[in-house]
């Protein structure tokens, strides 16, 4: 029995705010065949720090987080906070 794991981001999301939801898989093989997976999410604001994820992640984060996209977000924070005073 040889037993091996691989971890992918397997999904790439974005939602109506711009923010970016990835899902990292972990797959547990025993030789070919995959016998558990589990998964694990990020979520990821306009305009935040992604130099540490994989190229496909932070190509997504370029091409989605435009200045009217980042500015549209953090508008949407400050009203948020100005509404909870």
């Amino acid at each position: 029995m040889a037993f091996s794991e691989q971890k992918i981001i397997d999904k790439i999301e974005v939602v109506e705010t711009g923010a970016i939801q990835v899902r990292e898989a972990t797959r547990v093989f025993n030789n070919d065949e995959l016998i558990a997976q589990t998964f694990h999410r990020r979520s990821f604001a306009p305009g935040s720090d992604v130099s540490e994820m994989p190229q496909n992640v932070q190509a997504v984060a370029t091409a989605i987080w435009t200045e009217d996209v980042v500015s549209a977000y953090k508008a949407r924070i400050t009203q948020q906070a100005d509404l909870q005073k």
